[in-house]
């Protein structure tokens, strides 16, 4: 008997969170169809000028924007930002940086640093047990 393979389809919303893109910003024929994995593939190995131009100027969703300043998603929540914002707003705020900002920066910094940390500490105490 043979196994029949079935297309693999996502929501758009789905696609533009894996494409790294805002789902409103995109082009009414992706917001309104479903993306298949091989289309998500084709779109990933070869962007098409509205995805470059997206991936390049925005608007970015808040994983890309809180990413591009160096801050978590919740930071950016508690420094007003929860509008999707664009390349040159993000550049504005990384020059004026703003107090919210260096101090979202600094946090993200030590919780980088305590994850380093404890990931050590747990390579140890695995090496340690296997000695």
């Amino acid at each position: 008997m043979k196994s029949h393979q079935s297309t693999q389809t996502m929501k758009p919303a789905t696609a533009a969170k894996k494409l790294g893109v805002y789902l409103d910003a995109t082009p009414a024929e992706f917001q309104e169809g479903v993306v298949s994995r091989a289309e998500l593939n084709a779109l990933q190995a070869d962007p098409p000028r509205w995805l470059e131009d997206l991936r390049a100027n925005g608007p970015h969703p808040r994983p890309v924007v809180a990413a591009k300043l160096g801050v978590s998603i919740a930071g950016l929540a508690r420094g007003g930002v929860t509008e999707p914002l664009t390349t040159e707003q993000i550049e504005v705020l990384k020059k004026d940086m703003p107090d919210w900002l260096e101090k979202e920066r600094a946090t993200q910094a030590e919780v980088r640093k305590e994850a380093a940390r404890i990931k050590k500490k747990n390579s140890e105490r695995a090496d340690d047990q296997q000695s």
